[in-house]
């Protein structure tokens, strides 16, 4: 491990390179390639699993299994971030849930089908932890490694870093799941689970580079016996601060609103797209792409933006990009001649907010915080109250569409909730210039 000063650009890229190495999960195993094969090795009799003695749809079961481990790491993530700033092992705390997530995506190499259900939902479970629960310390990692006027750029970097690595590795991975024949490859099933195999590799392989630079234990804190006990107490008392914190109190609940469209979006956009309005497969894919495509210049043009008009403004027009978006798909009608054009560019549009609004809230987030040690702690608020929007929206969706009987109505509500969050960034205090 090399001590990089605080600022450094070899620092803030070997930081920003852990988005490089994870993003490849959240496109090909939660986006693009594992949806599309799960629902193809279970889709025999009408769609209908066994599950711990359980028959249910297929969708179901993932759409549960998904909310369960965002569920454990709610649940986890304040008390480990809390033990891990008191005990000053943040990156090993990183480290393991980096190889959690790692290995479990590896492990869908061996899903093969109704046989090895229980493999495909266990690993899902254990991979989506691994992910979220490392997230939780690479974000922490930020007021450490730049200085507040270089938050919006740096978290944009990771943004675009990781936007850029997985469709490098998707594009690949794509090749072999559509013409396996180039490879040689004969069994069906084999192109999707060797893509399963290498984002593993290569999520593993490149946090290396991470873990190398990323500094340990930045305040010489010593762990003690009862390092639980006081990380617990520890969270207590960033609790009770967020009483006396006002702006961050009421950018959480913003972001928390706002959070609520924007994750649900992004995890049923797909599902919208071919059950709604009639996409096929192959051209949700090519969206797919071009959503992660333009997300690399959005969130570079959205932070530039921002060093001009300030962070709060630049969100609020994120946000109102964001409803429009809600809007112009409640209006797409699938019988329309030119529907898959209009699919494209509502999904053009989609990334170009997409890295914009997640690198500027965790930036935002990152510049109200006091001065403190405890930033895994705090940036476990950010993140449990992101799972939780999850849990809601993805809940919210599914109830309001089987209550009408269209997704289109689920659509016009998670615009609401972009309302909501736009009026209360509108009432948030206006902060020092040099902040926000």
């Amino acid at each position: 491990m090399q001590n990089l000063p605080k600022g450094s650009p070899k620092l803030i890229n070997a930081w920003a390179f852990y988005d490089w190495a994870n993003s490849v999960y959240s496109l090909v195993i939660a986006t693009a390639v594992f949806p599309i094969y799960y629902e193809s090795v279970t889709s025999g009799n009408d769609g209908m699993v066994n599950f711990m003695g359980t028959s249910l749809l297929n969708s179901s079961l993932l759409s549960y299994s998904l909310s369960f481990s965002f569920l454990i790491v709610a649940l986890l993530s304040p008390i480990l971030s809390g033990i891990a700033d008191y005990s000053g092992n943040k990156k090993a705390f990183m480290k393991f849930f980096c190889y959690l997530g790692s290995l479990s995506v590896m492990s869908l190499f061996f899903f093969k089908g109704q046989d090895t259900l229980w493999i495909g939902i266990l690993a899902t479970v254990l991979a989506s932890i691994g992910f979220w629960g490392s997230i939780v310390f690479y974000n922490s990692y930020l007021p450490e490694i730049a200085f507040p006027e270089q938050h919006d750029r740096v978290s944009a970097k990771g943004f675009m870093f990781g936007y850029t690595g997985s469709v490098f590795l998707l594009t690949f991975n794509l090749t072999m799941v559509m013409k396996p024949e180039w490879y040689g490859i004969i069994d069906p099933t084999l192109p999707a689970r060797i893509s399963f195999l290498s984002v593993g590799i290569w999520w593993m392989g490149f946090a290396q580079v991470t873990f190398y630079f990323l500094p340990n234990n930045v305040f010489n804190k010593k762990p003690r016996k009862d390092f639980i006990f006081k990380g617990l107490r520890e969270l207590k008392l960033v609790l009770l601060s967020l009483k006396q914190l006002t702006s961050l109190k009421q950018f959480l609940i913003a972001f928390f609103l706002y959070s609520i469209g924007v994750q649900t979006i992004i995890l049923l956009a797909g599902i919208y797209g071919k059950v709604e309005l009639g996409i096929e497969t192959s051209q949700l894919i090519i969206t797919i792409l071009l959503i992660q495509i333009v997300a690399i210049f959005g969130a570079y043009l959205f932070s530039r933006i921002s060093e001009n008009i300030g962070n709060i403004k630049t969100l609020k027009l994120t946000i109102a990009i964001w409803g429009f978006i809600c809007f112009a798909a409640y209006l797409l009608d699938k019988d329309n001649t030119y529907i898959d054009l209009q699919f494209y560019s509502l999904g053009a549009t989609i990334g170009m907010v997409l890295g914009a609004i997640q690198s500027l809230s965790r930036s935002t987030y990152s510049k109200l915080l006091p001065e403190t040690e405890d930033h895994a702690t705090y940036f476990s608020f950010f993140d449990v109250t992101e799972k939780i929007a999850i849990v809601l929206g993805t809940f919210i969706f599914g109830f309001v569409g089987s209550l009408t009987n269209s997704m289109r109505n689920s659509i016009f509500i998670l615009a609401i909730f972009f309302l909501l969050g736009y009026i209360v960034l509108s009432f948030m205090k206006k902060m020092e210039a040099s902040k926000l």
